[in-house]
């Protein structure tokens, strides 16, 4: 598998690329503040293994040990090692494989990197996945809820800023405010601000905001420290001293193309940099138990959150963004119209 740049002729990019808008933003970022940002990918994922049901074939969950069970590995182990040596062997670094929550679900954890290659790395995990599932006979998919009575996978990613190889999101100063410097605490503003509109990009189809709901994670508008309900929270593994080295972003799902999820989730923080935006207090209790602001309940409240806005026109492109809009507005009609189609969404992500 090969992945390639959509040109109008050699030398020249076609506006509507998505590799390109993601670029473009990089670029905003390493010119202007002489930063990078590194990301790395939690990628959730179902086996589903076909059955007969009243002369129809349906699939349903290949497994249904626990979380974190061993029977499972058990199970899955034959593909689970092979998706883990593909990996590998196109020098993808896998830093966890467990089982999940949902019945035959799993998660894969990539090992941080430059973003644009990380962007690479989950195109690429999720064909092998996909490829080495068919292989055994089983479907993997990557939807955000396969049924609505198990839990949904997402495709969290956790960011950081990076400047001449440091990590500048971690703050110098043990004493500093929240463990995260000034640049990150901007940074994290910027996305926190402009979430309702990023939305689209992250979550991109209706049934997307099945999974984000107070009854899961990531429903509010709030940041938090180690607050796993949060939809942006911070994380400091094994670093002592309250300092914080990344994000996680938690409305990222399986269905977003990476490059324009993280170009507008990287967009959104360079207005937090340039704007010096004040990053508010983290809430570290339950959301539901608060009175806090919703974030879009439905494809439609993000898309027109998206389209309140011109923010995103330097980064992503007015013709690129018209089409994203345009999209998102046809795969709502669609699901309005036959309410058994994400049935199908299994065969195409």
């Amino acid at each position: 598998m090969v992945l390639g740049d959509l040109n109008v002729k050699p030398g020249q990019a076609w506006e509507y690329c998505p590799r390109e808008a993601f670029r473009r933003v990089t670029k905003i970022l390493k010119d202007e503040f002489d930063l990078v940002v590194n990301a790395g990918f939690e990628i959730e994922f179902f086996l589903l293994k076909s059955t007969m049901r009243e002369g129809k074939e349906e699939w349903i969950q290949f497994d249904s040990s626990p979380y974190g069970c061993s029977s499972a590995f058990d199970v899955a182990s034959p593909i689970l090692r092979e998706v883990t040596y593909a990996l590998h062997s196109m020098g993808i670094p896998v830093e966890q494989l467990h089982v999940e929550t949902g019945k035959g679900q799993f998660e894969l954890v990539l090992g941080h990197t430059i973003c644009t290659k990380a962007a690479d790395n989950l195109v690429y995990t999720r064909e092998a996945v996909r490829a080495i599932a068919r292989k055994h006979g089983l479907l993997a998919t990557f939807i955000p809820k396969y049924t609505l009575d198990d839990v949904g996978s997402g495709c969290h990613v956790h960011l950081s800023l990076w400047q001449n190889g440091q990590n500048v999101f971690m703050s110098s100063d043990e004493s500093s405010k929240y463990g995260i410097s000034t640049l990150g605490k901007e940074f994290m503003a910027g996305i926190l601000h402009h979430l309702p509109s990023i939305l689209p990009f992250v979550a991109p189809l209706p049934i997307s905001y099945d999974r984000l709901n107070p009854t899961t994670w990531g429903s509010y508008l709030l940041w938090g420290n180690e607050n796993r309900n949060a939809p942006l929270r911070t994380c400091s593994p094994g670093i002592p001293g309250g300092l914080v080295s990344n994000f996680e972003f938690k409305p990222f799902d399986g269905t977003a193309n990476p490059y324009l999820g993280l170009a507008a989730t990287i967009a959104a923080g360079i207005d937090g940099l340039r704007r010096h935006l004040s990053l508010p207090e983290p809430i570290d209790i339950d959301p539901n138990l608060d009175n806090l602001q919703r974030l879009p309940k439905s494809l439609s409240e993000s898309l027109e959150a998206l389209h309140k806005t011109d923010f995103f026109d330097e980064f992503i492109g007015q013709k690129l963004l018209t089409i994203i809009e345009a999209i998102g507005k046809a795969e709502i009609d669609q699901y309005s119209k036959n309410k058994d189609a994400y049935k199908q969404l299994i065969h195409r992500y």
